[in-house]
């Protein structure tokens, strides 16, 4: 099976090196067809995997490829752990991966940089499979990476538009922070159990947990809980958590596709996968999966808010991706690992459709993003119509769809929870139902619904995106609408990830969720569509019908009543101000100092331009006593003598 991985891994990166180094060579059609060619095969092949474990009982693989460095003693290795977690996520990125492809021949047709975006894309894919793939820290930390650094080429892909050349540092920057947090946690890990190595590393957890981190002569952290929280910094970053979480809206400025792509299946998700993975670690530390599950529920709550004044279509999905993050962070807080994993996997099928639609709509608007300028599309664009509904409604957690599946068993392990913290996580996650649902169909109706209210050159040219743009549309609505069905019970509620996620007993909260599920799952549809999250959900579709398609002038007294609260959720509650004129003018303000005093003041005048002065001075001084006078020399010749037998006079 060595080999197969292998495949799965390598074969979107030899696609990305062919049309990057050869894309003028092999032309347009010769570098999305190789590209497709290798994410479809990596595709295939994980399905073959996941496929093997379900039905033919295959155990899990946890080899070494190679070793490539030995440091006194520390092997740090290339290798592959293959279980039943690893190979979900492989599955999940690489279709994602590869229905984006196939959507950017039509999105992508005119730009110059076809070629280079198509290699681009595929080596993300080959970054994240290397993350979720990894069976020790060090090729983790290569993965976690280089999802970053193509991210960065990605989101800065026109990079003749300031905004994204702005965006894209402001992501590096903003991971920069998040990654130093990873890398100390790393190093923490290797300090108290002397490996890198996934399986060693869990089986001396119990080392980390004794450990104790000596701050002053009366305060000690436990070791345990230092190293998860500086992981989950790490995760922060990547996942877009509060307060690292202004890189991930202004990632807008790259194309479309790779809006899907960042916000679906790969870089966004690394984080998620990276906690449940470390769950035999997270386990151990209860303040650690306390911070966890605050920090997420406020960022499930507060960052779903902003979407609903928002007018970009695109950040609109944004800020739902944001708050979807929030919710996958609150299952990993309550120690319902499954129900995060479950919830990323549904949520990537229909956030990467909603991403996609919206890229359909912004082609058919010739390039407009906003949703005041639309109105009236559903019937020019049929297909992106019902697609972008499926996807909607799965997003909101509608009975039936795959968000209602994992959405709804997500929020009741949260209300079963005693965890600290978790009463205010209920009400974030709760009342997220509601917000989610406003913002989806206010931009829903905003955009298909009401009196066009685009101009006339626009509404002639108006019509349904091609095939390439379509299809994808469509295969990504079925898992939207159906995956839920097929994978709730074993995935949710049996055993699938037995021996993949570690929880402690006492910590199960998913086993309560489970005892109420008997036997189907129309029997958990019956009782979800009784639960609250269903009518809250409900009553978000009718506000937003009522407000921006029935009686839009509600909204805009709503806005005139409220003007305090929507000039905050416009401003993003002050975090890009506190950023900007804060810690970055003060950066800049001490980075200023600290030139004119240290490079100016104490190197240039005082050390380089200060020593240069001192020496000529002493030169025009001793120039004196060379005046060329036989008499001048005698006489200092005396005159020395004369001081030396003084001292010596004085010394006896």
């Amino acid at each position: 099976m060595q080999g197969i991985y292998l495949t799965i891994a390598l074969a979107p990166l030899a696609a990305a090196v062919i049309a990057g180094l050869f894309g003028k060579a092999i032309g347009r059609a010769g570098a999305h067809s190789v590209t497709i060619l290798g994410v479809g095969l990596s595709c295939a092949l994980s399905f073959y995997v996941l496929y093997q474990f379900l039905f033919n009982g295959m155990p899990a693989y946890n080899g070494t490829v190679y070793t490539w460095l030995v440091s006194d003693g520390l092997n740090m290795d290339v290798g592959f752990l293959i279980d039943r977690l690893s190979a979900l996520m492989m599955v999940v990125v690489t279709f994602v991966s590869l229905m984006v492809h196939v959507y950017t021949i039509g999105y992508m047709h005119d730009d110059d940089g076809y070629t280079r975006f198509f290699s681009y894309i595929s080596l993300f894919t080959f970054s994240m499979l290397m993350l979720v793939m990894s069976n020790n820290f060090l090729q983790l930390f290569f993965g976690w990476e280089a999802v970053g650094v193509v991210s960065y080429l990605l989101i800065g892909f026109w990079y003749t538009r300031p905004t994204a050349i702005f965006a894209n540092l402001k992501a590096f920057l903003v991971n920069r922070v998040g990654d130093f947090g990873f890398v100390l946690g790393i190093a923490a890990v290797l300090r108290y159990t002397g490996s890198l190595d996934y399986a060693t590393v869990f089986a001396h957890a119990d080392r980390i947990a004794a450990a104790q981190i000596q701050i002053s002569s009366s305060i000690a952290w436990p070791a345990i809980t230092f190293t998860c929280i500086c992981l989950f910094v790490g995760a922060m970053g990547k996942s877009a958590q509060v307060p690292l979480h202004v890189w991930l809206p202004d990632s807008m400025e790259g194309p479309t596709p790779i809006s899907a792509l960042i916000h679906a299946a790969t870089m966004v998700t690394a984080g998620i996968f990276m906690v449940a993975r470390m769950s035999p670690l997270f386990e151990l530390s209860e303040t650690a999966l306390s911070t966890v599950l605050i920090i997420g529920s406020t960022t499930a709550f507060f960052m779903g808010l902003i979407g609903i004044v928002s007018n970009d279509i695109k950040r609109v999905v944004a800020y739902s991706t944001l708050s979807q993050l929030g919710y996958m962070t609150v299952a990993l807080g309550v120690s319902a690992y499954g129900a995060g994993i479950f919830h990323l996997m549904t949520h990537a099928f229909f956030k990467a459709l909603l991403f996609l639609a919206a890229g359909s709509v912004i082609m058919a608007m010739h390039h407009e993003q906003d949703m005041r300028k639309m109105g009236g599309l559903r019937k020019y664009l049929p297909i992106t119509y019902w697609t972008c509904l499926v996807g909607s409604l799965a997003l909101i957690g509608f009975p039936a769809t795959s968000g209602f599946f994992s959405k709804d068993a997500l929020i009741d392990a949260v209300h079963m929870s005693h965890r600290t913290g978790h009463g205010y996580a209920y009400f974030c996650v709760l009342s997220g139902v509601f917000i989610t649902a406003l913002y989806t169909f206010r931009m829903f109706f905003m955009t298909f619904h009401g009196q066009p209210r685009m101009d006339q050159h626009t509404r002639e040219h108006l019509h349904e995106s091609p095939w390439v743009v379509t299809v994808p549309l469509i295969l990504l609505a079925i898992p939207s609408a159906v995956i839920g069905w097929l994978t709730v019970e074993p995935v949710l509620f049996g055993d699938y990830f037995k021996g993949a996620l570690h929880v402690l007993a006492a910590n199960d909260v998913l086993a309560e969720v489970g005892e109420e599920f008997h036997s189907s799952a129309v029997e958990f549809l019956w009782a979800g569509c009784k639960a609250l999250p269903v009518w809250l959900a409900a009553l978000g579709v009718f506000t937003a019908w009522l407000f921006f398609l029935k009686r839009p002038e509600l909204a805009d007294a709503a806005e005139r009543r409220f003007k305090w609260l929507h000039t905050i959720l416009v401003n993003k509650f002050g975090f890009d101000w506190f950023y900007e004129n804060v810690i970055v003018a003060g950066a800049r303000r001490l980075g200023g100092g600290l030139w004119r005093v240290g490079d100016q003041i104490v190197i240039d005048d005082g050390f380089v331009n200060g020593s240069a002065r001192t020496v000529g001075w002493l030169g025009s001084v001793m120039r004196y006593a060379q005046s060329g006078y036989l008499y001048h020399y005698a006489f200092a010749m005396i005159l020395g003598l004369a001081s030396f037998l003084m001292w010596l006079l004085w010394r006896t």
